[in-house]
């Protein structure tokens, strides 16, 4: 679905100073706050370097995990914001697109991301949830296999958002909404006017009141056109898919959305959709840039995420179905990034920090009254731009939350 009118027409008499906002890069943050700006009745211009729906970035594939569960009370508040606007985007959409598992911590003794802070955010926000040792664990997912030590977070409300057809959803909305959505138009120069920014993508010039760059692995790029240069980190991670010899032990409504709470950090998903599960190590990829990164898996991340597997789940390793490539954008806090770039007061930016896919149609909403009122009622001070970890220089890097 991409709006290609306007490469001919219509496009070409409203280049100049006739958007209220443009927004580079489609992914599932850009997608979002296009959705969200257009339904607001805002002049949407949205640009994407490749097609829409490609696999070069960080929102493509089946699944994500959405959780109640976080270490901090901020994005327990946060989370719980996710879920409305997720509830808002399926009832304008007319389908559901949460998917109901239950989510299971498991953390092992002396465990790199300590169980506290989950349980203490939890309580501070009134979220019910309940700690199990490993042999309840095991009682009720009988797949597992986990030392006496091992004590699992269960939180009722965690599951499973689509990926690539939640993005794609999003970008018909917005589309729906009378935005402009023009895939395989790369951005070449970016401009601060003062009054306007200015973008020139596939030969022509636009210009807008608001800027929003949804870049993800391209936006240290962009943002060097302004002359801000932030500490971020791309990696290329990897996700696999296997076929359990019985995949029903594994069906959405009998296994939970769960995560290894521990360095190194896997995580996984039940059989959905179809007959293969999905698994991954979180943060366990070499540093590349967005024009360096390869497709290929690694062998020695896939040795890890077998091992893994073998030891604590090893009903979940059956035959192998295919396993993927995508990218990891990382602050060194491993906290998103969202509000106004200093100095530049028209300027945007989002940044998901590899785990703001569940927040997707939320961030959308908040980037819309940024850029249409100059505020929001999220509290979303924790992510600023200007921040003490985007701004010291030479920051310890702390992926694991």
């Amino acid at each position: 679905m991409t709006d290609r009118q306007g490469r001919d027409g219509e496009v070409a008499h409203r280049r100049l100073r006739d958007w209220d906002a443009i927004v580079v890069g489609l992914g599932a943050l850009g997608s979002a706050a296009a959705w969200a700006l257009a339904r607001a009745g805002a002049r949407v211009l949205g640009l994407e370097q490749f097609p829409l729906g490609h696999r070069r970035g960080a929102s493509h594939d089946h699944a994500r995990i959405i959780r109640r569960s976080y270490h901090t009370p901020g994005y327990v508040r946060l989370a719980a914001l996710a879920y409305r606007a997720w509830a808002e985007l399926e009832r304008e959409a007319g389908e559901r697109l949460v998917v109901v598992t239950g989510g299971l911590d498991l953390f092992p003794a002396g465990a790199a991301i300590p169980p506290g802070p989950y349980r203490s955010s939890l309580e501070a926000g009134g979220v019910p949830y309940r700690w199990l040792d490993a042999a309840e664990v095991m009682g009720r997912w009988p797949a597992f296999r986990l030392e006496p030590e091992v004590g699992g977070l269960w939180q009722a409300e965690g599951g499973i958002v689509p990926a690539a057809r939640g993005t794609e959803l999003l970008q018909r909305l917005a589309a729906g909404h009378g935005a402009t959505l023009l895939d395989q138009t790369p951005v070449t120069a970016i401009r601060d006017l003062g009054s306007s920014v200015e973008v020139a993508a596939a030969g022509t010039t636009f210009r807008a009141g608001r800027l929003l760059l949804c870049a993800d692995a391209w936006t240290g790029g962009l943002l060097g056109q302004l002359g801000v240069e932030l500490p971020l980190v791309v990696t290329q991670e990897q996700f696999s898919y296997f076929r359990p010899a019985d995949p029903e032990a594994f069906a959405v409504g009998r296994f939970p959305v769960w995560i290894w709470m521990d360095d190194p950090s896997f995580y996984g998903f039940p059989v959905w959709p179809g007959a293969a599960l999905k698994v991954a190590q979180d943060v366990g990829g070499r540093e590349v840039t967005a024009a360096t990164r390869g497709f290929d898996p690694d062998r020695a991340a896939s040795a890890r995420l077998a091992g893994f597997l073998q030891a604590r789940l090893p009903a979940a390793a059956g035959a192998h179905d295919h396993t993927s490539t995508c990218l990891y954008t990382l602050t060194p806090d491993r906290d998103l990034v969202l509000g106004p770039l200093p100095g530049h007061r028209r300027v945007l930016v989002a940044l998901g920090a590899a785990h703001g896919f569940k927040f997707a149609p939320l961030l959308g909403r908040v980037l819309a009254d940024l850029a249409l009122h100059d505020g929001t009622e999220v509290d979303i001070s924790r992510f600023a731009v200007d921040r003490p970890a985007l701004t010291t220089p030479a920051p310890q890097a702390n992926y694991l939350v």
